[in-house]
């Protein structure tokens, strides 16, 4: 890292030391020990500018103080049926590690369904993946491997997107513009697989809007993107739809293989036993949705969902999937 850079880490540094008493203990939260590697994400998400990453960084922790996040790890704000039910629908999930320990998290982005619940239910349940990724994965990770391991990648599949996702336009753009406020630069790579045409028109035109780092971070691989993936990461860490022979079709895939989105998968049993373990020490003055307030978009991405939902009408005489072809 170059001498300006380090220069801003130690000013946005200084400011931080001069937040108030809640402020600092929620950014203990945040941080995790590694302050510098926070910083350094909040800098780079606004490239460079002392000023504007203190004051996005600020007001995330006033967000986390106002919405209680930093409890949301000490109590199951999901009954178990509607947590399971959201999982279904909501599909997320830890597939394993890369050769250098970053956790891979695999997004059903083409199959989610986002129809069992209200918005605030599928954001909470958001933040509280960030969260045990953040400070259960994470630190677990570095302590393993004796260096800050702060980031994940994220493999997004496109099986089976429809012409019908727009209507859930709203609802990924309320989690990304929570990632984006509170979470920045969480994600080294988004790798996207099992790519259909209707993703492929929409990329086209979105690519060009997005900021060159963003760009850089995002790779559309060939089919399933097995064969690259196995580059970085062994094959048990694979999620399982990118352990197929052919592109699209679940019916090439090996049986033995466990789907990381399952509510019955490891990882979502140990985040719900997490939760319900830490809850039984806590006095719990009340349960239930947080209905966490959603900030606004940045006009840039607010722009860009824009953008995507002109792309999708202007395809809407197509019916259905189109999840034969590829890039």
């Amino acid at each position: 890292m170059g001498a300006a850079a380090e220069d801003a880490v130690q000013q946005l540094g200084r400011l931080m030391d001069q937040v108030e008493a809640p402020l600092r203990r929620s950014f203990q939260n945040v941080h995790q020990g590694h302050p510098r590697e926070t910083m350094l994400r909040f800098l780079k998400a606004r490239e460079w500018n002392v000023s504007k990453a203190h004051k996005m960084l600020v007001e995330s922790l006033n967000w986390r103080i106002q919405n209680e996040i930093d409890s949301v790890l000490e109590r199951p704000i999901l009954p178990v049926d509607l947590y399971r039910s959201i999982r279904g629908s909501q599909l997320v999930g830890l597939s394993g590690y890369t050769k250098e320990g970053l956790p891979v998290f695999g997004i059903g982005v083409g199959q989610s369904t986002y129809d069992k619940a209200s918005v605030h239910y599928y954001v909470q349940s958001h933040i509280q993946i960030n969260e045990y990724r953040d400070r259960i994965i994470l630190p677990m990770l570095t302590k393993k491997f004796g260096r800050p391991i702060t980031t994940c990648i994220k493999i997004l599949d496109m099986t089976g997107l429809k012409l019908s996702a727009m209507s859930q336009m709203k609802m990924l753009s309320s989690i990304s513009t929570v990632d984006d406020l509170n979470y920045p630069e969480k994600s080294e790579t988004y790798y996207i697989v099992n790519v259909p045409y209707i993703f492929s028109a929409c990329w086209k035109v979105v690519k060009p809007l997005l900021q060159e780092r963003t760009k850089k971070k995002v790779k559309v691989l060939s089919g399933c993107g097995r064969d690259e993936l196995l580059q970085i990461m062994d094959y048990s860490s694979l999620p399982h739809f990118c352990r197929r022979e052919g592109s699209g079709s679940s019916k090439h895939l090996p049986a033995d293989v466990d789907d990381c989105f399952s509510p019955d998968h490891p990882f979502h049993k140990e985040l719900y036993g997490h939760t319900t373990e830490q809850s039984s020490h806590k006095e719990l003055l009340k349960m239930g949705s947080l209905h966490v307030s959603i900030p606004e978009p940045d006009p840039d991405d607010a722009k860009i969902v824009e953008v995507i939902e002109a792309e999708f009408h202007k395809m809407g005489g197509q019916n259905g999937s189109t999840n034969g072809h590829k890039v």
